[in-house]
């Protein structure tokens, strides 16, 4: 629960507003559509989501992600609304894709054959965890199970679990993983519909969509998402599944984190199609943030 907060001098920081956007993503989520604004403060001495209105309200919120303080905000906390608010506000007349990669100075996400911890410090591995904890559902591809095991948890944060997608077009992967044997999250296992009548591995739930020649439909996995009221969707890797839904025009935002290394071999990040002329290249509209010695690159593909 978000601390009580009696006076306006000492600003407001990240600690504060790290549990305002949980609030904010707890009441945006039982609300049939995103109103015109939110308020943050205190009513009868508890936290709670105001009226836009309210003289009451330390911080308010409209759908399109802005936000006006009325009480002072300290640089770090005011990052943290620039950066996550608009992930907070995701819901169903308002979904939301994110995508992530970090990587090193020369575009690589891991080494040949497969390391990727520690190209990002820690500073990210934090981002990451709020990321999941803003969002419904977490995806990432078969490769990445394969070679992180990964848990798709908030274990670095306060906040909820989200929802566990794996893309496993051809079911290879085996019940072994941890994240298919544990109970801490819902997991999801989405597959060629062709290979859907048989349980999945462990105590995940299958899901068949069709394929196509580049693979899984990637819109009816949205789609199929979003009718669960999963509509804060964060793929999360690796490099194949993030340029696959980016190719599809899929993603509202990329973030790439990149940390001050140089690799020089090893899997790339971004694959897209041959261009021409770099006209063709895509110039998003982006935000900054230090991250540590990393720097997040928060790119807006759509408005």
């Amino acid at each position: 629960m978000i601390a009580q907060r009696q006076d306006t001098e000492n600003p407001l920081g990240p600690e504060q507003v790290w549990l305002l956007l949980l609030e904010l993503r707890h009441a945006v989520r039982t609300l049939s559509m995103v109103p015109g604004g939110f308020g943050w403060g205190l009513d009868a001495g508890q936290p709670a989501i105001l009226s836009a209105a309210d003289p009451a309200a330390w911080v308010t919120a409209r759908a399109d992600g802005s936000w006006t303080a009325r009480v002072p905000m300290s640089e770090t906390g005011a990052e943290l609304l620039d950066l996550y608010l608009s992930v907070a506000l995701a819901c169903r007349s308002r979904p939301l894709t994110v995508a992530h990669l970090g990587q090193s100075l020369d575009g690589r996400i891991a080494a040949t054959n497969g390391a990727s911890r520690h190209i990002n410090g820690p500073e990210n591995l934090t981002h990451l965890h709020r990321m999941r904890a803003l969002c419904d559902a977490i995806i990432v591809g078969a490769s990445t199970v394969e070679c992180d095991d990964p848990q798709l948890t908030t274990r670095r944060v306060t906040g909820p679990h989200p929802v566990r997608v794996v893309l496993d077009p051809r079911r290879r992967l085996a019940a072994r993983y941890g994240l298919f044997q544990d109970r801490t999250a819902p997991i999801l296992l989405v597959c060629d519909a062709a290979l859907a009548d048989r349980p999945g591995p462990g105590h995940a739930e299958v899901i068949g969509v069709p394929c196509t020649d580049r693979g899984l439909h990637l819109p009816e996995i949205v789609r199929r998402l979003h009718e669960r009221g999963l509509c804060g969707i964060f793929i999360e890797g690796g490099g194949l599944t993030v340029s696959a839904f980016l190719q599809a025009a899929l993603l509202d935002r990329l973030q790439i984190a990149v940390a001050p290394l140089i690799i020089g071999s090893g899997r790339p990040g971004i694959t897209l199609p041959v261009i021409e002329d770099l006209s063709q290249g895509l110039r998003p509209h982006h935000r900054r943030y230090a991250m540590g010695e990393d720097v997040l690159f928060d790119c807006r593909l759509h408005p």
